[in-house]
């Protein structure tokens, strides 16, 4: 992954991450799990469901220490199977 995130921000920073996934009770347990292991943190996501209900969107705030620790939890994040846009 080559970002500019370097060049756009002053790290370590907060940064809010939305994850878009599916429906399912547990994609925020599988999203705090993940976020645990790269960034180990007090995490409570805010969770907002879609129109129809088949779709969840996760709000959730994470301090990001650098480039590479920023573009590794987008990848981690989207490697999870319930995960279907990390933005």
């Amino acid at each position: 992954m080559d970002t500019h995130f370097d060049e756009l921000l002053e790290f370590p920073c907060f940064q809010t991450f939305k994850v878009l996934g599916v429906a399912d009770d547990q994609l925020p347990n599988d999203v705090i799990a993940c976020l645990q292991i790269h960034a180990p943190g007090d995490y409570s996501p805010s969770v907002k469901p879609s129109s129809k209900g088949n779709y969840h969107a996760l709000s959730i705030s994470v301090k990001v220490t650098s480039k590479t620790h920023m573009e590794t939890i987008y990848t981690e994040l989207s490697a999870l199977d319930l995960v279907r846009v990390v933005i």
